[in-house]
């Protein structure tokens, strides 16, 4: 886990070296153990490193001298004291090939004897040497070949050419833009926001799409003309500073309907088991988190399978403590594991003294409240161990929100004529009854209602409308941004189609985003076993109907994790991480708080502050729980003020 930087346009003068350093120095969070800057004629790499795998000998820009098998490999990068970890000629290293890179290769070993069986020498034991090597033994292919979290770019010196590439799954992160004739690029977009090249600006599409998805869901940032490469896609810098961009890589499914529940079950467990086994390749211990959930309880005992003495860690609120919250759960069930666990309860000063910061690392406003509690429980699992596993990916891979048993409940109603329930719809909704939504959707195509999780807790598009002082002409429709993933899946059944978006929206842009902003805020690596694309692969062939029913969530992971853990914990019903927002809001304190930023200079320059007032009056006075739509409006108007009015990095926050 590191951080990565450059840019085209570079040379040897003093502001290339400078605008590299200041670019790196940036995200020094990001990588704490090392740096290294490489500058040759029309490239600049920067790097900063979090060293996990090789620890001597895998340091970054990583240079390869030659093409041929019989490669030397030397790398331009010092230490944080100024001493240079190789030769003070290797600072100035020229060769064919040189690397930057973010994530882990979890099968290097693997290729890397492959690659030594067709005769390539390596010089280190990394897994970034294994990742350069394979890119020039195969080309755009090797990509295929890895498995792990990556975003990378290598530059090729004798073409002159950029080959820059982001995972299958968008976990690891990779901003670019092109200005004044530069290509730059950086892990962070703040490093971007240190080039002198680029002038900073907001991009009111993003903000008007921000307040119906609850996070930035464009490939185009919050600042102009700065880009996200999508997941499982790589593009190429050429010479003449054309840039192309090409998809790798997506999903697919392909279900056996022939295969028993038992089968699938078997299959579940034993891709898991692998996939932890090969998320624990680490020159340094690695730890787990533990919450009151399926997906990080599983994992965890998968772990303790192979490593006994791991560390697990656990958050929970103030409010709840004594109850049956996260902490109970989580610390029940390492007792019953016996693992260690490290715990803490986040007061509400903490919480509120940390969104500053928490707005400050996530680059782009992020309105997921629970990024804070990831914030502490990222800080408190970063005082034992570098790399910590995480459960993200399981609720999309195996049908483990709600919402996608919402099909299986519209089908009770598929012998009711269309118009009929459109008109129940209306009449309940006027009178304030509940099920007027349940009417509606069984009334409409899942591509009429549903664009991600953000789906009836953001604006929608007459309240986004009637919330901003200008929008923007010509602006999609929720359900225009996602259409074309919806395309790509129109064979499939409507949960798959749901949990496909899912994956290409919600998953990248709000639940990876602030997995790793939070963790890389502390110097600690997140690894993600269930996005694994052996495990994806196992889950591609399972039929919805051993995912989700009318009453369960998860059904043949949920039996899979009863081999590792106790029944109570693999069947507990999925509630999300809590966290007390509702009733801060209605406590004089904050209410009064938020007011103050809904009727700022930042709040009237974009909104109808009395519709901002009216949504937090409506909150406080219990008519109407409206703590996800303040929290849209109220993380954007603090992240603007940070990024854009005062320009400073507010202070760390430590419990």
């Amino acid at each position: 886990m590191c951080g990565i930087c450059g840019f085209t346009g570079a040379n040897k003068r003093t502001d290339s070296t400078e605008t590299l350093k200041a670019m790196c120095d940036i995200m020094a969070h990001r990588g704490p153990d090392g740096e290294g800057q490489y500058i040759d004629g029309n490239i600049a790499l920067g790097h900063r490193r979090l060293s996990l795998i090789d620890l001597a000998g895998g340091n970054q820009p990583m240079v390869r001298s030659t093409g041929q098998h019989e490669a030397t490999i030397t790398s331009p990068a010092r230490q944080l004291d100024g001493t240079p970890c190789g030769s003070e000629e290797d600072m100035l290293a020229t060769g064919d090939f040189a690397i930057v890179f973010n994530g882990e290769i979890y099968n290097y070993r693997d290729l890397r004897a492959e690659l030594e069986a067709d005769g390539w020498m390596f010089r280190t034991n990394s897994d970034t040497e294994v990742l350069l090597t394979s890119y020039l033994a195969w080309g755009k292919d090797s990509l295929t070949r890895l498995r792990g979290m990556f975003a990378f770019a290598i530059w090729n010196r004798a073409a002159g050419e950029l080959f820059c590439a982001r995972d299958y799954f968008g976990i690891k992160p990779f901003y670019y833009t092109q200005q004044q004739g530069q290509f730059i690029f950086a892990s962070e977009i703040k490093c971007i926001l240190e080039h002198p090249a680029y002038e900073r600006q907001l991009n009111e599409e993003a903000l008007a799409q921000y307040l119906c998805f609850q996070f930035s869901a464009l490939d185009e940032t919050f600042f102009k003309g700065i880009f996200k490469l999508p997941q499982g896609h790589c593009l190429t810098v050429r010479a003449n500073g054309e840039v192309e961009v090409e998809r790798w890589w997506h999903p697919t499914y392909n279900f056996d309907e022939s295969r028993s529940e038992a089968d699938t079950v078997e299959a579940i467990h034993e891709a898991m088991r692998e996939s932890v086994r090969y998320h624990n390749v680490a020159d340094v211990e690695v730890g787990s988190f533990l919450s009151s959930g399926i997906d990080s309880s599983y994992m965890a005992a998968l772990l303790a399978k192979e490593n006994p003495d791991i560390h697990t860690f656990t958050v929970g609120f103030a409010e709840y403590e004594g109850e049956r919250d996260e902490i109970s759960w989580a610390s029940e069930l390492a007792d019953e594991l016996h693992i260690a666990n490290d715990r803490k309860h986040i007061t509400e000063e903490e919480y509120w003294a940390s969104l500053p910061r928490v707005q400050w690392h996530m680059d782009e406003p992020s309105a997921d409240p629970s990024a804070v509690a990831l914030y502490f429980v990222d800080q408190i699992a970063a005082k034992k161990v570098k790399a910590v596993l995480s459960g993200e990916g399981a609720d999309e891979f195996f049908g483990g929100y709600r919402v996608y048993e919402t099909p299986c409940a519209n089908a009770r109603l598929s012998w009711c004529p269309k118009p009929l329930l459109r008109a129940g719809a209306a009449v309940l909704g006027k009178l304030g009854i509940r099920g007027a939504n349940y009417l509606r959707r069984a009334s409409e195509s899942v591509e009429d209602w549903y664009y991600t999780n953000a789906n009836g807790v953001a604006f929608s598009q007459a309240e986004r409308a009637k919330l901003l002082k200008h929008l923007p002409e010509g602006l999609p429709t929720p359900q225009q941004v996602v259409a074309k993933a919806y395309s790509e899946v129109a064979n499939m059944d409507e949960t798959t189609r749901m949990q496909y978006v899912d994956t290409q929206f919600w998953l990248v842009g709000d639940i990876l985003l602030k997995t790793d902003k939070m963790a890389m805020a502390h110097s600690l690596e997140s690894r993600v076993p269930f996005l694994d694309t052996q495990v994806f692969g196992v889950s591609a062939t399972i039929p919805t109907r051993l995912k989700v029913s009318n009453e369960q969530s998860k059904l043949t992971l949920r039996q899979a994790a009863e081999r590792a853990i106790p029944q109570a914990w693999a069947q507990k019903q999925k509630l999300g991480f809590p966290v007390p927002v509702v009733g801060w809001l209605r406590q004089d304190t904050y209410y009064n708080q938020v007011k103050e930023w809904f009727t700022g200079p930042e709040a009237q320059q974009f909104f109808n502050t009395d519709e901002l007032v009216r949504l937090l009056d409506e909150h406080k006075a219990g008519t109407r729980d409206n703590t996800r739509k303040i929290w849209i409006i109220f993380m954007f108007l603090m992240w603007y003020r940070i990024y854009f009015v005062d320009r400073t990095v507010p202070e760390k926050v430590v419990a």
